[in-house]
């Protein structure tokens, strides 16, 4: 079974002595497959196909606190910078599925820019979906923390990943 369907954001949050000026994001990823073969699972994500969805302010999402030229600049520094996608245009999942009725449990390894970081997953069952998430850092990948203005913007060095799919 294949999976290409669903939603998968990616939520970043700001530091550093100017992070007033900052924003907290969120991103939606808009390419990725999701192979399960028996109790096997492997998924592929283009990170290229990420999203700048806008600023999060109160824990909503402020779409119009970002314009055309910030999402641009945010796409080029995530992708060019930070992912490196030219180099790495992939990230991987391969792990093992453990189900039960009441949860998903997801383990295996998440592979970024050539490293390999074991990363559970616990997805829950919500009306004929999987929703879930997790938090990740990606300084265990080797990526190091965006910044700007010298440091004093910053991004902390964690990202929630929230999963939304299909039950199969």
């Amino acid at each position: 079974m294949i999976l290409t369907n669903g939603t998968i954001k990616a939520f970043t949050y700001k530091a550093g002595l100017l992070s007033a000026v900052a924003h907290d994001l969120r991103l939606s990823l808009r390419r990725f497959e999701v192979r399960v073969e028996g109790d096997s699972l492997s998924a592929r994500f283009w990170p290229s196909s990420f999203e700048v969805d806008g600023a999060i302010e109160n824990g909503e999402l402020a779409v119009d606190r970002l314009g055309e030229k910030d999402r641009r600049d945010i796409y080029s520094n995530l992708t060019a910078k930070v992912l490196l996608v030219e180099s790495h245009p992939e990230i991987r999942y391969r792990g093992r599925i453990e189900e039960s009725p009441a949860e998903v449990r997801l383990r295996g390894q998440l592979e970024m820019l050539g490293e390999s970081v074991d990363t559970p997953l616990t997805l829950l069952p919500s009306g004929g979906r999987l929703v879930g998430e997790v938090t990740i850092i990606p300084t265990q990948w080797g990526i190091k923390p965006f910044s700007a203005a010298f440091g004093t913007i910053k991004l902390q060095d964690r990202v929630r990943l929230t999963f939304d799919l299909p039950r199969a």
